[in-house]
């Protein structure tokens, strides 16, 4: 008993004080989907130079990488990187930054290390994984929330009578309880035609994360703390869901054609 009571003790030392909890991600099925799709849309040249970087892994294998590293304290810094803060009334541009950074932040520094023609491939490996991860949590609505509630993690709800949060019914619940595999839910995603496609990938960063936010108001709009989140919850919003896991699909594909 006095060997585990140690460990636990230690295991609470050296565990990381960050702003949000262990919820704010898609799931990993969430983000596999996205890399699944976006394989469907990069171009012959991308695909080329990805395998090098990613040692032949896919896009589904490594956009989890982001959320895999959050165990070790070597990369603490990268942790607000994965969510934007800023009031439901407000556009990005116009509200108060993160001086340890955000989703803008680290998309646009990883961009730049893949660019760097005096970075290692290990350093763009590393960075293009990142932005991998990213891109997917820039199109979760609950990412880019209210500093007060920490995107929805403290905001309670129940979900089939369990508790839970508002971030995670988003991040992982109607994915999971939809009950379908990462490349199911990629192989199902909606027909586009090559307008529409195009059309999701239009506009910059920013109006990327401003399109977002305007869900995270809706989300915050249809639902009350303690609600017991079910059946119609899913079906009023499972759609929002896929369609956001495809627009970050098409778009990530778009920022990789770019960078290769």
């Amino acid at each position: 008993m006095k060997t585990f009571t140690i460990a636990l003790i230690t295991l609470l030392v050296i565990m990381p004080i960050n702003t949000y909890s262990l919820d704010d991600y898609w799931s990993a099925t969430g983000h596999r989907v996205v890399g699944e799709i976006a394989d469907n849309y990069i171009n012959g040249k991308t695909k080329r130079a990805l395998k090098k970087l990613l040692k032949s892994q896919s896009l589904a294998f490594a956009s989890t990488f982001g959320d895999e590293i959050k165990s070790d304290r070597r990369y603490n810094k990268f942790y607000t990187w994965h969510y934007i803060n800023m009031p439901l009334d407000m556009n990005y541009e116009d509200s108060n930054k993160n001086p340890e950074g955000d989703l803008v932040t680290g998309i646009n520094y990883c961009i730049q290390v893949i660019k760097d023609e005096k970075a290692s491939d290990e350093d763009k490996a590393f960075y293009l994984k990142l932005l991998i991860h990213f891109i997917g949590d820039l199109h979760q609505p609950m990412h880019v929330g209210l500093e007060e509630d920490k995107g929805g993690n403290d905001f309670k709800v129940q979900w089939f009578y369990e508790d839970s949060n508002l971030h995670r019914v988003w991040d992982s619940q109607m994915i999971e309880s939809y009950g379908m595999s990462f490349s199911e839910l990629a192989d199902n995603a909606d027909v586009l035609t090559k307008q529409e496609v195009k059309d999701i990938q239009k506009g910059t960063l920013i109006d990327w994360v401003n399109e977002t936010h305007q869900l995270t108001r809706k989300v915050y709009e249809n639902v009350k703390p303690d609600d017991n989140l079910r059946y119609r919850y899913s079906y009023d919003n499972f759609g929002i869901v896929r369609s956001q896991l495809q627009i970050a699909g098409i778009r990530l594909a778009k920022v990789l054609n770019e960078l290769f």
